[in-house]
């Protein structure tokens, strides 16, 4: 087993399968979202022929959402998993929530909750796209102060509930819609579906992976993503590669890799945000060039799949640096005589 290539293959960062941005959200399942400008290229590398254009008619549109849910992070979900996957990780996610505003001193009473959630919706609902300035005015108009922080709880709690998700896509600001008039609605999906759905679509796009990344990735409780797998069947397999247990699908993507490729990769990206362990792609004396232990992730230059650099994506000249001397670099020595 080469988990390298497997890896690029199936996250679709080599011979992508899809022209649509939504299509791509909708097979991955949820994609990282942290960094507003840079999600977009997260999604656009994956597709035959990336357009920001693309993305952001699937985003206007409401194909593609954007909401505070898993590990109380930034997604991005397809319009079509949105109801399910709120079900599904929405109550572990809000628990986490009210853990770090415990940590930060921070309560939130449900008589305040309810009152500001119902401004914000108003607000959103009356504007369509309601940036934060607009529900910041929005809440002084009715006699309600509160810092950034706070707000900023109050916003994640409602994207979380289903009240709001995203509105128009703008270039560097966030806006928020209705859920309700974003998103059509859908049947309650039973727990056991739910679970098979977001199962397959982690593995299908992240294979092979380990039990302990799902449960990272995913947020849920390790009872419910072993019993993910479980309903998978036979249709998921487990493969033992230097002492570790990987688990593949039955239509694993094998073929389609070629050498000597590079890859720019945005920070927050799944190709290392959706595993517990990264060393397979990341070299464990590099790691701190590609996140630091709270959770910061930096653009990184792949080659062949492993990560070997880092780049700036928002200056003019795209600056690039290597972890190594170049000329130890494996596409430098391949090029000695």
């Amino acid at each position: 087993m080469n988990p390298i290539a497997i890896r690029l293959l199936n996250q679709q960062l080599v011979a992508p399968q899809f022209s649509d941005p939504a299509e791509v959200v909708s097979y991955m399942g949820a994609t990282q979202a942290q960094e507003y400008r840079m999600m977009r290229w997260a999604v656009e590398m994956r597709t035959r022929r990336p357009s920001a254009k693309a993305f952001k008619q699937a985003f206007d549109s409401g194909r593609i959402i954007r909401l505070h849910l898993m590990r109380g992070t930034w997604q991005l979900v397809a319009a079509e998993d949105y109801w399910m996957m709120i079900g599904l990780c929405a109550p572990k996610a809000i628990a986490v929530t009210k853990g770090w505003m415990s940590s930060n001193k921070i309560s939130i009473p449900d008589e305040e909750l309810m009152r500001v959630r119902d401004i914000l919706a108003q607000s959103a609902a009356d504007l369509g796209s309601a940036t934060k300035e607009d529900l910041v005015r929005a809440l002084a108009e009715k006699g309600i102060s509160l810092d950034d922080h706070r707000l900023s709880y109050h916003i994640r709690m409602a994207e979380m509930s289903g009240t709001l998700c995203s509105g128009e896509l703008l270039p560097m600001k966030a806006t928020y819609a209705l859920a309700a008039d974003k998103v059509k609605p859908m049947a309650k999906m039973d727990k056991d579906e739910a679970l098979i759905r977001f199962t397959r679509k982690y593995f299908q796009s992240r294979q092979p992976a380990t039990l302990e990344d799902f449960v990272w990735w995913s947020g849920l409780n390790i009872s419910d993503c072993r019993r993910g797998i479980a309903l998978l069947g036979d249709t998921i397999h487990m493969e033992k590669w230097k002492g570790r247990e990987f688990y593949l699908t039955d239509d694993c993507r094998t073929r389609g890799f070629r050498k000597g490729k590079f890859l720019l990769i945005p920070p927050y990206d799944e190709y290392l945000i959706s595993y517990k362990s990264r060393d397979i792609v990341l070299p464990l004396e590099h790691r701190h060039h590609a996140h630091n232990n709270s959770g910061i992730f930096q653009p990184v230059i792949a080659y062949d799949g492993t990560i070997c650099g880092n780049w700036s994506p928002f200056r003019d000249d795209c600056q690039v640096s290597f972890f190594e001397d170049e000329s130890n670099l494996p596409w430098r020595r391949s090029s000695v005589p």
